[in-house]
């Protein structure tokens, strides 16, 4: 019975850790991972902030365009100069006043819809109608843009603008109307174009 005590006494477990030297070599490893993933995290982010000012220039100039068509359909009052183009971007998030010769069983499209814009007297104007006397005008309030954006890039929803009347390079707007938006941006895209030239 001694002897057995006195082996119990003696033995060791097996030792469960790190030595130093493996505890240095399992934080060196962590620190190479971890920097080369700091570019890639860096390179994900810049892509999807690219993705947001592309979405963003994409759904302004379908808004500049839709204005543009209905205004070329003469749905639209425009200004003298103007060319059919709205006169600021904040006027595409107000709306417009849309003026529509109206038939029986039949009224004008906006570009992009498919509904038709006349109301009847006495509808909602959420509830777009068909019916109308002959020669009765059909009035409706439509807006382009929801708001305007916010450009990705420079956190703001302010934007650099061009006039038809401005070179397609140029920086500085006529202020006569919106043709074309640009971002204000200096950066360099990934692919190395600048975010002010898309």
């Amino acid at each position: 019975m001694c002897r057995r005590n006195q082996t119990r006494r003696y033995a060791f477990p097996a030792q469960a850790g790190m030595t130093l030297i493996e505890l240095i070599i399992a934080c060196s490893i962590l620190l190479v991972l971890a920097t080369a993933a700091m570019p890639v995290a860096r390179f994900t982010v810049m892509r999807q902030k690219e993705s947001e000012l592309r979405r963003s220039l994409r759904e302004i100039r379908d808004a500049i365009d839709r204005y543009k068509d209905a205004a070329d359909r003469n749905l639209i009052r425009v200004e003298a100069g103007t060319e059919g183009y709205p006169p600021d971007l904040e006027t595409l998030v107000a709306g417009v006043e849309i003026v529509a010769q109206a038939g029986p069983g039949q009224g004008a499209l906006l570009p992009g819809q498919s509904g038709v814009i006349g109301v009847a007297p006495g509808a909602s104007p959420l509830t777009p109608s068909t019916e109308g006397a002959a020669g009765e005008d059909a009035i409706r309030h439509v807006r382009f843009l929801r708001r305007i954006p916010e450009d990705s890039m420079t956190g703001r929803a302010e934007w650099g603008q061009r006039a038809v009347q401005d070179d397609p390079d140029s920086n500085s707007w006529g202020g006569q109307n919106v043709f074309d938006v640009y971002s204000l941006s200096n950066g360099t895209a990934l692919d190395g174009t600048r975010f002010s030239d898309w």
